[in-house]
């Protein structure tokens, strides 16, 4: 089953041009959406999940016209937005058995092994008796999964899911859309690149609306070996370094600035740097600027 997105045009009507000609084809497994703040990343999910319309475009899902027949999708759809609100003093478990018999679970003994399997598969059995209010982020986040879940979708997006999680509710997140990711269609939204980097077979980088690179991970390392370098330079120098060379970025290591820049040449008292999925964002991001500023 593959997901293809044709040509998707949304402006609003302060003039904000959300979505800017995008076209993604998305097969099966986990597929990394990765874009700064505002890039449109939210605004493509929704219209995806037939929250919103486009001005133009089309969206297919397998067979079906997505546009055109809305509430097929719902059917095949699991979606966890950016924000979602739940009643804070329901029960987990209460609130999942809602949530299954409004997706159509009507069965009292069915809907019960359901919710039973998704608490395991989402690690969420032993608290399964507290009030969501009292979960933290990484388990209200598990609980929008197993909601999400529920309705045994084949296609399952999910917005900026990791965003305000702790180091070790972020990894056991990952890792459980990755387990999933194994039979469906799995779409990712991020701003974080490690969210995506060791995750997802296949991403693409967006920006101001557009589709600037998409492509395995490996891939598209592989295109910017040999191009990248990096030196440690002095702050007083960074200025200088940066209207002489094309900076992608530069990190603080041990409160010393150290610089990345790309070349096709080596230039003079930089060292060769190996390709990192977070230069190639920061590299393509940079570009994109420039041609929008010419």
């Amino acid at each position: 089953m593959q997901l293809v997105v044709e040509n998707l045009r949304k402006t609003y009507q302060n003039g904000v041009r959300a979505l800017d000609g995008i076209s993604l084809t998305v097969g099966s497994g986990m597929f990394g959406l990765l874009g700064p703040n505002g890039a449109g990343k939210s605004t493509l999910m929704r219209t995806i999940a037939t929250l919103q319309l486009p001005d133009s475009g089309s969206i297919r899902f397998g067979d079906l016209e997505v546009l055109r027949e809305p509430d097929q999708l719902r059917r095949m759809l699991g979606y966890l937005p950016q924000e979602f609100g739940l009643y804070p003093s329901l029960p987990v478990e209460g609130t999942l058995d809602h949530f299954a018999a409004m997706k159509g679970v009507e069965d009292s003994k069915q809907r019960k092994a359901l919710v039973t399997q998704l608490l395991q598969q989402t690690n969420l059995y032993e608290a399964r008796r507290k009030s969501v209010g009292s979960l933290s982020g990484g388990m209200k986040q598990r609980l929008g999964i197993a909601i999400a879940l529920a309705g045994s979708p084949k296609l399952l997006i999910v917005d900026e899911p990791t965003a305000g999680l702790d180091p070790t509710e972020r990894h056991r997140f990952l890792n459980l859309l990755a387990e999933i990711g194994q039979e469906i269609v799995v779409l990712l939204s991020t701003h974080i690149v490690g969210d995506v980097r060791d995750l997802c077979q296949t991403i693409a980088i967006v920006d101001k609306g557009r589709v600037l690179l998409s492509g395995e991970p490996r891939a598209i390392l592989a295109t910017m070996r040999g191009k990248l370098w990096s030196r440690v330079v002095d702050k007083r120098d960074l200025p200088g370094i940066q209207a002489t060379h094309r900076v992608i970025s530069t990190q603080l290591r041990a409160g010393v600035p150290v610089a990345h820049v790309y070349s096709d040449t080596a230039p003079p008292g930089f060292a060769p740097l190996e390709p990192d999925l977070e230069d190639i964002y920061f590299h393509h991001l940079a570009a994109n600027d420039r041609d929008q500023a010419a």
